[in-house]
């Protein structure tokens, strides 16, 4: 993905040491330019004078070139005591996340006067951030160069990542959900009016009219087929059902285009089976695996929580939509994390060959050949983030929480993974009291800490376990 554009704002007050001030704002630019993936925006010393907003006409410059520029969160650092009304001014106009630091005290003037007093201003500005109820992190007293600086702007930059695609996000929802599956119900009206989502709502039929309609011979098909058949081992489909497959697959990913979709979540229980003739799981891999966000059942918070998870991780790598399946019957605090075959072939373990096949449950439903196309493999191990957001009478909240995947002899069916978590006993009692559903998101790598700042920039409760 793009950088994400962050502004600075270098908040300086008179009288305090303006050389001092000059000084910290040029470390500060080039300490936050050298963190990875983020553009900084910061008023020039020909915009204001040396580049420091410290009055009204400064906050003004500051807001309009902020505007121009798009920038996704701004950064407020206190290179002396800082001015608190032009500081809070401009978080106030620009309505994004906000990150907060102040300089470390240098050493005494001559006269013994002091160089800066940052640790007493940084205080008037998180004041009037906390007066106007803006949300804000605080990234302490620190020296710009600091590694602890790098690590909060990173955090930072990936919660204004996931705030940006979060707010007006566009969810494409395919179907409705299955009948004896309530839990995948949702709030429309919520979202539209917590956080300007729309969600866009596309018929079975049409989708199915579209994917049979697709020429045989159109080169987006062939192109397909062929990417399908090096990822995977097609061999138990027939032809036919494997062409349904990427014939499905285009149709989805025009809907992406054409609609301007954010994620989506489509219906697979079990109309397609009876109206289509195949499992939608491997195609709504396939899609997530191209930075397509797709949850199976209609679940469309659970879309929402693998965008978030897709954004907190900058697009780097993408998650696995998993049911919270069971305990494993000899390590207490290991559950399988699994589902019958829509994880993104990217992610498997490289050990066994990743096999598209008929749907182990659905087989048992429609019969197999109405069943085919499921992707079936384990995940690679390593350190994930699970996450699942969920919405009660108007509010919302998130579980966030820390596992690993831990590699596996068993041959299990669908995509799958044992993952370890610290105390599976209370994280499953937190599921099943606070209302928690069986699906969840699973990424690769550590993103709790930057969906925790996500949901305190968007009023989200956060469940940490």
């Amino acid at each position: 993905m793009d950088k994400i554009r962050l502004g600075f704002v270098p908040s300086h007050r008179y009288p305090f040491d303006e050389e001092w001030a000059v000084e910290m704002r040029r470390r500060s630019v080039d300490a936050l330019s050298a963190v990875p993936g983020i553009e900084i925006v910061t008023p020039s010393v020909g915009l204001i004078h040396n580049g420091l907003v410290r009055d009204d006409l400064g906050a003004r410059a500051t807001i309009d070139l902020f505007a121009q520029r798009g920038v996704q969160g701004i950064i407020i650092g206190a290179m002396t005591f800082g001015d608190e009304i032009s500081a809070v001014a401009i978080a106030e106009a620009l309505d994004v996340p906000v990150l907060v630091f102040g300089t470390k005290e240098g050493p005494f003037t001559a006269d013994g006067g002091r160089r800066s007093d940052a640790f007493c201003g940084t205080l008037s500005i998180t004041s009037g951030l906390y007066r106007r109820k803006i949300p804000y992190l605080f990234a302490g007293i620190v020296w710009p160069e600091e590694p602890a600086v790098a690590h909060a702007v990173r955090i930072f930059a990936q919660a204004c990542a996931v705030v940006d695609a979060f707010y007006g996000a566009r969810i494409g929802m395919v179907g409705l959900r299955p009948e004896r599956f309530e839990t995948c119900s949702f709030n429309e009206s919520a979202l539209i009016q917590r956080f300007r989502q729309r969600v866009v709502r596309i018929p079975e039929s049409e989708v199915y009219a579209a994917a049979n309609a697709w020429p045989q011979a159109d080169h987006r098909l062939i192109a397909t087929l062929e990417e399908m058949r090096r990822e995977a081992d097609c061999g138990a489909c027939s032809e036919a059902a494997v062409a349904k497959m990427a014939r499905l697959e285009l149709v989805l990913q025009r809907y992406f285009q054409e609609r301007d979709l954010s994620t989506m979540a489509v219906s697979c229980w079990n109309e397609i089976q009876e109206r289509y003739g195949i499992c939608a799981c491997s195609t709504l891999g396939r899609l997530t695996g191209k930075g397509m966000m797709v949850a199976c059942e209609v679940d469309v918070l659970g879309a929402l929580t693998m965008l978030t998870q897709y954004r907190a991780a900058l697009e780097t790598t993408v998650p696995h939509f998993v049911d919270w399946t069971i305990q494993h019957q000899q390590m207490d605090d290991v559950f399988l994390a699994w589902h019958c075959g829509n994880a993104p072939a990217a992610l498997a373990d490289g050990a066994t060959p990743v096999v598209v096949r008929e749907q182990a449950i659905m087989s048992q439903v429609v019969g197999p050949d109405k069943a085919q196309g499921a992707a079936e493999f384990q995940l690679h191990p390593g350190p994930v983030t699970l996450s699942r957001l969920v919405e009660y009478d108007g509010a919302f909240k998130m579980l966030i929480t820390r596992g690993e995947i831990i590699p596996s002899e068993d041959r299990l069916r669908g995509s799958w993974a044992w993952v370890r978590v610290n105390d599976l006993s209370r994280l499953y009692r937190v599921l099943a009291e606070q209302g928690f559903t069986h699906h969840a998101s699973m990424i690769h790598g550590d993103v709790a800490d930057a969906l925790d700042a996500f949901c305190r920039f968007t009023g989200i409760e956060v469940v940490r376990v």
